[in-house]
């Protein structure tokens, strides 16, 4: 099932939340909340018996049928299967959800002082205005195709959301801190990094990638939008029609098609309508530079 539905219509928008999808369901228990309420930054902490049982979750099998659980009607127009060189640093962010689901998002592999920070959607991580309903069992899987996992699964290990997403479902952006692989080495040493940066002006080229759970990739292939950015109801917005399981997925201005390297300067947020023309995604501002800052210093 979908978490594009009318219960998670972000208030004051009348736009579409929850690009994640869903499949089968789980109940298993939530992470640690590891930050006071005063702290503009919420952090979620999963321990190391958490970490490890993720990874043997989430087996080959599994995320095959969570692709084959989810149909959300023909890739639009607009969202083109990308021909290029493998984008390493983007992946697919396998998780159970607040509900105990089975699902996915997109993520991406950013420079960090850690080397094992991972940019991608608030609400991918938990449900907003509920502090309660955290996601858990998450796996990043950079550079995912068709079934192959080139390099590996990480486990992630914090998960770090602005207080206003927990609090009032505004800043739909989070940061992710991953353990090393199964050889110890960091993610970043792995896979390379996409550039990220705040407070840049909205405006110029974009292309925004995703996995999304429509057919016939249903998320096993990397699709992308390209457009124009333009300020709208306080974020930025592009020509899209990208659906579930894009959430998370990267905005790179400055994009060379060559190497697969840009500048990350928002992630995709949510959508117009149900059967979308219009991608929205933050303004990286002061409060994604903190939540982003608590992730590579961790």
């Amino acid at each position: 099932m979908s978490e594009t539905s009318t219960s998670l219509i972000r208030r004051l928008r009348g736009r579409v939340m929850g690009l994640a999808v869903a499949g089968t369901a789980l109940v298993l228990a939530a992470p640690i909340s590891a930050t006071a309420a005063t702290d503009p930054v919420s952090v979620l902490k999963f321990t190391a018996k958490e970490r490890q049982e993720a990874l043997a979750y989430w087996t080959p099998a599994r995320i095959k049928a969570v692709g084959k659980s989810v149909d959300l009607g023909p890739t639009g127009p607009k969202a083109k299967p990308w021909p290029g060189t493998a984008i390493k640093t983007v992946g697919r962010l396998f998780f159970v959800n607040s509900r105990g689901a089975d699902t996915w998002c997109t993520a991406t592999a950013v420079k960090s002082a850690n080397r094992s920070a991972v940019m991608t959607a608030a609400h991918c991580v938990r449900r907003g205005s509920s502090p309660d309903n955290t996601n858990f069992s998450m796996v990043f899987v950079p550079g995912y195709s068709q079934g192959k996992m080139p390099y590996g699964a990480f486990a992630v290990r914090t998960a770090a959301t602005p207080r206003t997403w927990e609090t009032d479902s505004t800043n739909d952006m989070s940061a992710l801190v991953v353990d090393k692989d199964k050889n110890g080495r960091k993610l970043t040493d792995v896979v390379g990094s996409q550039s990220i940066a705040f407070n840049r002006p909205v405006g110029g080229s974009v292309s925004a990638f995703g996995y999304s759970a429509t057919r016939p990739q249903l998320g096993e292939k990397l699709l992308r939008c390209v457009g124009t950015a333009k300020k709208e109801h306080g974020t930025q917005v592009i020509p899209c029609d990208m659906t579930g399981g894009a959430s998370g997925g990267p905005w790179l201005a400055d994009f060379n098609a060559t190497t697969g390297k840009g500048v990350l300067i928002s992630v995709n947020g949510s959508l117009d309508s149900m059967t979308p023309t219009k991608m929205y995604g933050e303004v990286l501002g002061a409060t994604a530079k903190k939540v982003y800052d608590r992730a590579q210093n961790g």
